[in-house]
Order: structure tokens, then sequence, then C-alpha cells
């Protein structure tokens, strides 16, 4: 059911914790299934050069938290903003259907951290012009009962 990357990212998550006094913080969540993801980011001259989590949730929601730092870490800003939750589940082998909400997440997440470093330092992201923070981003649920 879930691919080798995933479990893992999972059993062995990646850049988990917090960055104290973090250039940048994003937490979004989903009082539904429970799932809460916090993103911080350390950014020096334009280049995200830390970047921590720390996600309460399913198994999924913590591998696919994981793999977005992973696809983040060491990369501008502009490369970081452009983060798809296809690149994460493409980048975990993939998800089951009913769990690919976990990685749409996981991108409102960086988003988040982003929108809020922009705002911190009074600049503009391109790709952020029009981004609202949303605390509950996904609501994707099949119906089958499953998170």
């Amino acid at each position: 059911m879930y691919s080798e990357k995933v479990m893992d990212h999972f059993m062995n998550p990646r850049n988990v914790g917090e960055i104290e006094k973090a250039d940048g913080v994003g937490e979004v969540g989903n009082a539904k299934c429970g799932d809460i993801m916090k993103i911080y980011l350390k950014v020096d001259d334009g280049i995200i050069t830390d970047v921590k989590f720390k996600t309460f949730g399913c198994g999924s929601a913590i591998a696919t938290s994981s793999m977005a730092t992973e696809l983040i870490k060491g990369k501008s800003i502009e490369e970081a903003v452009k983060l798809t939750n296809n690149a994460v589940v493409e980048a975990l082998d993939g998800l089951p259907k009913p769990k690919v909400h976990c990685s749409v997440l996981a991108e409102q997440a960086v988003k988040a951290a982003l929108y809020d470093y922009a705002q911190k330092n009074n600049i503009v992201i391109p790709g952020l012009e029009d981004y609202v923070p949303a605390k509950d981003v996904h609501d994707h649920h099949d119906g089958d009962g499953e998170e």
C-alpha cells in the first residue's frame, strides 16, 4: 500500500524540530482529520539554508512533511514557492488516493512559511502575490471512511 520511500520518511523523518528565531513559519491543519503541520525556515541571501518541521498526524502526513523539507532545503525562495503536492507525491513514489490530501497540506505549509518570511521582510515573492493564508486547507476525503 505504501511505497518504501513513504515508509522510510515516516520511520526516519528528516528535518524534524523547530528553528529558534526562524525567518519564516507556516502552520496549516485540518480539524476534521487532525493533521497539523508547522514548517520553519532559515533563509540566507534568498536561499533556504535550513528547514524543520513538526507534524501532528498520520504516517503520510509525517512522510510528506519530511519529503517537502528535503525538496526545498538548499533551494532559492523562487524555487521553493514552486513546490507542488504532485512533486511531493512523485518524490515519495506515490501515495494511496485517500492520503494525497497530506501532500496538499505539505505544499500549503511551505507556502505559509514563505508567506510569513515575505511579510516579515516586507517583500513580495513571485508566485505568492495572491496568497491568502488558510489554516484549514484540505477537505479532499473521498468518503471511504479513511483519512
